[in-house]
């Protein structure tokens, strides 16, 4: 895991600024929005180590430490850290940043994504090595 003051020193799996259909009346960012981002930023991480089409099969957990408010830019960092022979886990760490002008870091939320290889058909395959 990362310090939670600062950006990771790699780039971002995905970079993106939640819009104002993705707040509740209060203007924070709905978890499942956070949640939905970072099930695209560790597919993204899983589809480069498993050489194809990935799908999600488990989530260990998200805990928010911080709001994520309109006009925040949240970066996604994603991690494989298990590669077995048809699944691949990603660690993805979720980062915002505010006020451009005097920029804040806040990690946001962490998970342990689960992805399983598949074929055209959605079948089961074998991750390529290498």
């Amino acid at each position: 895991m990362t310090d939670s003051n600062h950006l990771p020193d790699r780039d971002p799996a995905l970079r993106v600024t939640p819009l104002p259909a993705d707040v509740n009346i209060h203007g924070d960012v709905f978890g499942g929005w956070i949640m939905s981002q970072a099930d695209i930023a560790g597919a993204i991480v899983a589809e480069r180590s498993a050489g194809g089409r990935v799908v999600t099969v488990a989530v260990n957990e998200f805990v928010f430490k911080h709001p994520v408010a309109i006009g925040d830019l949240v970066s996604f960092y994603g991690e494989a850290v298990r590669v077995g022979t048809t699944s691949i886990a990603v660690e993805v760490e979720v980062y915002a940043q505010r006020r451009p002008e005097d920029v804040e870091v806040y990690k946001v939320t962490e998970a342990l994504i689960t992805y399983v290889a598949v074929d055209q058909e959605g079948k089961k395959r074998k991750i390529r090595s290498g």
